[in-house]
Parts: structure tokens; sequence; C-alpha cells
């Protein structure tokens, strides 16, 4: 048995109101940070994305060298990684502390050697060094506040700009880089700074809802885009690659497009309404595609010749995956459910599922033998969606639900604080109060086994009206944590909080194995192939098995699938398997079955 690693479905970026976020681009590919991860997400290709997870803070800003050959990304604590793009391995070329803060921006020089990264810190607010040494090459100083964004111009004579809080921008001569002046034309905080690629001018925008345009070389203030201006704090700017035009994101809800020469607006894209679409970064890729990034996470994805409306809007998790299943109509389609209460489903890509979604974290989903599905969240509420919308029907459970099963009579069984809820088309038909604390539920048939936090799972039978109780099975070392009927119901693998996975005949009541015990952490995830020869389990130890009926001591190990833990696993087409987790990305897994 073996597997290979297949595509990786990214998450979207992470944003911090009233905050802007860094995103940038290389060629056709956008890269951004999430949680610890940076992801390079290709906009032609979508199966060609690429996560990196090696930092152990939070990531705030990620930039590949002009060479393409590396990518330099920071953290919250200061650090700088700098590692290859082109390996699978991705290997590590220097880890370097810079500030003693978190790091906002980082620019790469021309040649791909220097860096300069700033942010919040004590002593300094940005460091100049060499990449692949760390030593220094010049001072950044001149603020008295967290530098918020910094440019390097790309052609000798080097220059860069830094823009901070304290509503000034330093021009630094290069190389070394020394101060050269400070720059006081905004009113307000100064959110970005960018050079044109042609190195000509250098542009800056900020809360004060003001865009400035200045000399590449000398720093000379040359004018302010007076015609019709944002009404919000301006987040990012980006110039296109002939450096004749640049376009700006606003809290305001719209991106604006400007022709440099004239500096007056050609398009102005609105996007909505509400926190959830403000502006808070922008890319202009090589390819000529203009990315936006809303509040939300949606990636909006631009074409100047379309003026009404974006050209198309990349979708997917801003926070940790923590249900996930696939859709019953097709196989090769799934619906993930996030942290934030989030539902989305991914055919080719990622949409919403219609409709109000959960107001907070989905703590389950589970799919009906006529194929609705119904998902549980901590806003106390179970809910149905049909097709790729929810439908208007919503139940209130008692307590805060742990986790849902659907019977083969489609009711659906809600685990909850202490108790156990029946629903049936939103009308609740039973519940039974239980003596001890439910932790996870499964069904098949007219079988319904419950895991307590006792470390027992308790098989109970259902006749349409009531549940009662028919067996006690033992095994467990610690909390069940997942459980799952093989697809014909005569087999239960139950897994615990230790890491152990005991596989029972749930008709004959009896433990088949228990040498299902590689997990060293947390089993929160169970998924059996449809032939019920194999299951597969993901794990709070971030790692994948597959593990065979026939062979128990066989099994795949997929190491580390998941950083930060793996809160899902289900089958997608046949023989391969998805997993999903804390860093709310989705990888699929080839598994070859031995014969």
């Amino acid at each position: 048995m073996s597997f290979k690693k297949g595509v990786l479905y990214p998450c979207n970026p992470a944003t911090t109101r009233g905050e802007p976020t860094k995103i940038s681009s290389s060629k056709d590919k956008v890269v951004y940070t999430n949680g610890r991860s940076v992801i390079i997400r290709d906009l032609k290709d979508l199966g060609a994305s690429v996560a990196y997870s090696g930092h152990v803070h939070n990531t705030t800003v990620a930039r590949i060298a002009p060479s393409g050959y590396y990518c330099a990304s920071a953290d919250t604590s200061g650090t700088v990684r700098i590692w290859d793009t082109v390996g699978e391995d991705q290997t590590l070329k220097g880890e370097y502390k810079v500030i003693t803060g978190r790091v906002k921006d980082l620019e790469w020089d021309g040649e791909s050697k220097r860096i300069i990264a700033v942010g919040d810190g004590r002593d300094k607010f940005g460091h100049a060094f060499m990449m692949d040494t760390g030593s220094s090459t010049g001072d950044i100083i001149g603020h008295s506040k967290t530098i918020n964004a910094v440019s390097i111009r790309q052609q000798r004579p080097f220059r860069a700009a830094t823009a901070a809080d304290d509503a000034t921008i330093v021009f630094h001569q290069g190389v070394p880089f020394k101060y050269d002046k400070t720059i006081k034309t905004h009113t307000k905080f100064v959110q970005d700074v960018r050079f044109a690629p042609s190195g000509d001018y250098f542009a800056s925008v900020g809360s004060d809802y003001k865009i400035f345009l200045y000399d590449g070389k000398t720093g000379e203030t040359l004018g302010e885009f007076t015609d019709s201006p944002h009404t919000g704090s301006i987040m990012a700017c980006s110039w296109s690659p002939d450096s004749k035009s640049l376009v700006t994101s606003a809290a305001d809800c719209t991106v604006r497009l400007w022709d440099v020469e004239t500096k007056k607006v050609q398009i102005t894209w609105t996007l909505g309404s509400g926190v959830n679409h403000q502006q808070v970064g922008n890319t202009w890729t090589a390819g000529d595609s203009i990315v936006s990034l809303s509040m939300s996470g949606d990636l909006n994805v631009f074409d100047k010749r379309v003026g009404d409306k974006p050209a198309r809007i990349l979708y997917g998790p801003q926070k940790a995956v923590t249900a996930a299943l696939t859709t019953p109509s097709s196989a090769s389609s799934f619906i993930v459910g996030t942290a934030d209460g989030r539902v989305l489903s991914f055919a080719d890509e990622y949409e919403y599922v219609g409709g109000d979604a959960h107001a907070s974290l989905v703590a389950g989903l589970g799919v009906s033998p006529a194929g609705t599905v119904h998902s549980i969240g901590y806003d106390d509420r179970l809910r149905e969606i049909d097709g790729k919308n929810y439908t208007p029907a919503i139940f209130s459970t008692a307590e805060q639900p742990k986790a849902i099963a659907v019977g083969g009579d489609s009711t659906v069984f809600v685990a909850e604080v202490d108790k156990i809820e029946a629903v049936r088309s939103n009308q609740k038909v039973f519940d039974v109060a239980l003596k001890y604390t439910p932790s996870a539920i499964a069904a098949a048939g007219n079988l319904v086994a419950v895991g307590g936090e006792d470390q027992k799972v308790r098989l109970y039978s259902w006749d349409g009206k009531a549940l009662t109780e028919s067996a006690t099975l033992d095994g467990a070392k610690g909390t069940v944590s997942a459980l799952a009927f093989s697809p014909d119901g005569t087999l239960l693998a139950s897994g615990d909080s230790s890491g152990k996975i005991v596989l029972y005949n749930a008709s004959e009541r009896k433990t088949v194995t228990t040498r299902w015990s590689f997990h060293s952490g947390r089993v929160n995830s169970l998924a059996w192939t449809a032939d019920g020869q194999h299951c597969a389990s993901g794990s709070l130890d971030t790692h994948v098995y597959v593990w065979s009926v026939a062979k128990p001591i066989k099994n795949i190990a997929i190491k580390n699938a998941g950083p930060g833990g793996v809160n899902a696993v289900f089958w997608v087409n046949h023989g391969e398997l998805a997993s999903a987790g804390a860093d709310g990305c989705v990888r699929l897994w080839s598994v070859t079955f031995h014969a």
C-alpha cells in the first residue's frame, strides 16, 4: 500500500479589521498568508497551489524574489524565513530574527540579494540585510512609530521608501541603505508605498483617503491624485507591469484604477457594502490581472477591460476546516464547514453555500440517504443544505450540539451536552437524557452508536420512535472522539482521545482488532472506503493513516498531512483521500491499495 501527494486546494488570506493585509504576486501566482501557512496560488492553474508551513508563529507577509527561486516570509515574532520555491521539499535558505515585534512588510531588491523587513519593534522598526548571510546592509531609521510598508526601487541606483503610522514616509538612498529625507505629505497613517516597476515613480496611500506620487530617484513630491477620491482608508496600491497605471483598494468597498500621467480615475469597481466587502490588500500580476482582497477573505480578480464587476472571485475557507464530507451528488466534489461558521461547496472551485450560514463554528456535517446534507453549529442550530443552498428551515437544539449522524430513515441524531435529540423533517421526534456525556455519534440503518467521555461505546437500536440501548462496547483508552460505521453497517471503527482506534463487529457486538493504534493524539475523523475494506483516520497529531480490515497490521502512514492537526478525512474519487484541518487547506492523496 502506498500514497502519492495530490492537489492542494488552498485557504484564503487571513484579514484583520482596520489593518491592511499584504498580498503579493510573482508571474501569475498570488502569494499570501493565513495562520502559520504561506500560500502560493496559481491564478491560471488552480491545481498548482503550494502551501509552506515552516513558521512557528503566525505569518504576516510573504514575497517571492524577482528571480523567482526564493520566497521570503515573515511572522509575528519578527522572524524572516527564506526558502526555496523550486524544489518539492521547500529547503530553508536562511532564518533571521530581524526585529522584536511583528513584521508588517518586507521587500526584495532587484538583484534578489537584499531584503528590507519592517514592522513593530522596540529598538528599531526596520532592518536591511543580505538574504544569504543575514548581515546588515544599512539602517532603516527616521520613524517614531510602527512601519506599515516598504518598497525598493528595482534598478540601480537603489532607493527605498518606508511608510509608517507616524504619518511620514522616509526616503532612503542605497546601497547600503541610509536615511535621506522625511516626506510629510499625509496627515494620518500611511498604509502602503510602492515603487513602479520602471523605477521612475513611487506612490503612497493612507488613512487620510489621499494618494500621492513621487519621483523615484530623488523622492520629490510630484502631486496628488484628487480626481473623485476614495471615501475610506486606502489600504493598498499596486502598479501595472508597464508602470502607466496604479490601482488602489480602500475600506469604502471600492477598487480604483488610475492613469498616472493624467492623475485621473479610469475605472471604479464597487464591491457591495458592509465590513465584509472592505478592500484591504491588492496586487497586480505580471499576467495583467488585478487582484484585490476583501475583508471576508475573498480574492476579487479584475480585468481592466471589464468595468463593472470582478472577472471572477476566488473563495475559500479563511479559518480552520472543522467538518467535511463528499457531496452525495458527485464523488469529485465536497462540502467543508469552517471555524467561523461558513460552509463552502467545492466542484471545480469553492463557492459559498447560499443562504444564512451558521453564526459560529460548524460542529458537524451529515448526509441522509436521500442526499440532503445536514449541518450543526455552535450557534445551537441544525440546518439543511439542499444542493448548493441552505433551506429556510432551522431547528434549534436544546443544548450545544457536539456531533451529528443521519440514520437509514433520514432521522437526524444530534449528540448534545447530556442528551441525544432525534429530528425528522425539522421536528423533534424523540430525545433521551443520558447518564454519561456523549462525545461522538454514528448511525447505520436502524443502529446508532454513541461514544462517551466515559471511554465506552454504546449501541442503540432505533425503531422510528425511540432509541433503546442494546449493548456496550469497551476497549477505548480515552474519550471516544470519532465513530464510523462501514458502508454495509457491519463494522464500527471507534477512535479516542489517546489516538487508539478499535474496530468492532457491530452485529456480533465484539472486538475485531485493537491493532490500529499508531496515532499519538486525538482521532478527529474516520472515513471508510466504499467497499468497506479500508478505513482512513485523521488526528490532532497531524498524521493520516489508512488501515486495512483484512490485514490489521498493514497501514499507510501519511505523516504531517495537515499542519496544526487533521480535523476531517473523506474519500473523493476512487482511491483518492482528502484531508482537511487547522490550516484551512484541503489536500488530496492518491492511495494505492495492495491486492
